[in-house]
C-alpha cells in the first residue's frame, strides 16, 4: 500500500475523526479508502448513464424498456456489471 500525507479543512478533519471515534470505521484512513471505493462506484454508474444517453442520442431513441434500463443501472450500482 501506498502512504500519503494529506491536509484536511478542520471540520472535516472533525468529521473524519467522529467516525473514527463511534467506531463506523478502524482508522481515518480506512474511511477515506471507502470514501475512494463509493465515489469509484458512483463514477462507473455515471459513465455508464452518459454511454447509454450518448448511444440513444445517436440512434434516436433506445429499443430497452424502462425497466430494463432501470434494472441495469440497479446492477452496475450493485457492482454486477
Amino acid at each position: 500500500m501506498r502512504r500519503l500525507s494529506i491536509t484536511f479543512t478542520e471540520p472535516n478533519d472533525e468529521w473524519l475523526k467522529n467516525q473514527v471515534d463511534n467506531k463506523e470505521y478502524a482508522s481515518k484512513s480506512e474511511l477515506i479508502n471507502d470514501l475512494i471505493r463509493q465515489a469509484r462506484k458512483q463514477q462507473k454508474q455515471v459513465d455508464w448513464i452518459r454511454m447509454k444517453l450518448e448511444q440513444a442520442e445517436k440512434k434516436g431513441f433506445t429499443e430497452d424498456s424502462k425497466e430494463e434500463i432501470l434494472r441495469q443501472s440497479k446492477a452496475l450500482l450493485n457492482g454486477q456489471l
